[in-house]
């Protein structure tokens, strides 16, 4: 799969770069797409839910009257779950709701998430970006010189910078990511993948060392 690489003004550059179709052209998987969005989503959640059982709760332990001839029905003490300020019976504890995926379903849901993209033509190559101070005004000016200014975009570099990082959190559509670090979910929930000339060679380069 060739791309034209683009510059910041968004216009041609007259070079071009060579996207493997292993990865790009192959047939997406959408059920492992789902596993992968699934388990970053359930990762994500914290968890930390909880209510007080009838140990936690404040309240005396005494009996509230004996056991036998009141005419009531037998009673423990205050915290017991069926009066008002007791326990809850059951209640949700503190987990984790991460679960297990093997790593070649995360992989081929990554493979699936980059081929729907080529398959939207929703990746561009653009030239490597080079920023001596963080200015947000920079990226949003580029984002507008590409026409993405409405349209939520995955910036993916080849390593980390921290000028381009500070630069793009501030703007609600822009993310940045490294190449190692792109996963389906970030993937999917973009409308366009951008990626450096840069980031685009490492494709190729580790396409070629495994094959």
């Amino acid at each position: 799969m060739q791309l034209e690489v683009i510059d910041i003004k968004g216009k041609k550059t007259g070079r071009q770069v060579e996207l493997p179709a292993e990865i790009f052209g192959a047939t997406p998987n959408d059920h492992v797409i789902y596993l992968a969005v699934k388990q970053y989503l359930a990762a994500r959640r914290s968890g930390t839910h909880k209510v007080k059982t009838r140990a936690e709760v404040q309240g005396a332990s005494r009996k509230l009257h004996k056991q036998k001839g009141t005419g009531g029905a037998r009673k423990g003490n205050i915290r017991n779950p069926l009066y008002k300020g007791g326990g809850t019976i059951f209640g949700p504890k503190p987990h984790s709701y991460d679960f297990k995926l093997n790593r070649k379903v995360k992989d081929l849901a990554k493979i699936s998430a980059l081929s729907h993209k080529a398959i939207d033509q929703a990746i561009l190559v653009l030239e490597d970006i080079k920023m001596s101070t963080p200015r947000t005004k920079d990226i949003t000016a580029i984002m507008n010189q590409l026409k993405l200014e409405n349209k939520k975009t995955l910036v993916i570099l080849p390593e980390y910078d921290e000028n381009i990082y500070l630069s793009t959190r501030n703007i609600p559509n822009v993310a940045s990511s490294l190449l190692s670090d792109i996963n389906t979910y970030d993937i999917m929930n973009a409308d366009i993948l951008v990626i450096t000339e840069g980031a685009a060679k490492i494709f190729n380069e580790e396409e070629k060392a495994t094959a």
